[in-house]
């Protein structure tokens, strides 16, 4: 099992950038694909990033281009760099991990964090 931690969120201008952390439990990261989704109030949570665990990653179309994923095995954490972000990108994010590799990591993870607040607001 393991348990995620997210960090990183806060209250950002139009145009600004943002880097969230999802720290992870346990001895075997490097053994889960791992992903980030988000919520906005009163809309389903949606799939953003994911990355395996060789470091290949995928992206939504609404975020490529601006986001980046990544992962630190050394440091049991995943990232989520968001640049030029947009008052649509305004959510909860959530991270996420799945040791059964990419395609269950972007719909049905087995592991969430409790999530971080991003808010991009001018």
């Amino acid at each position: 099992q393991v348990q995620l931690v997210e960090s990183g969120g806060g209250l950002v201008q139009p145009g600004d950038s943002l880097r969230l952390s999802c720290a992870a439990s346990g001895r075997t990261f490097s053994s889960y694909a791992m992903g980030w989704f988000r919520q906005a109030p009163g809309k389903a949570r949606e799939f953003v990033a994911a990355i395996t665990r060789s470091g290949s990653s995928t992206y939504a179309d609404s975020v490529k281009g601006r986001f980046t994923i990544s992962r630190d095995n050394a440091k049991n954490t995943v990232y989520l760099q968001m640049n030029s972000l947009k008052p649509d990108d305004t959510a909860v994010y959530y991270c996420a991990a799945d040791v059964r590799g990419l395609i269950a990591v972007t719909t049905t993870p087995q592991y969430w964090g409790q999530g971080t607040q991003v808010t991009v607001s001018s």
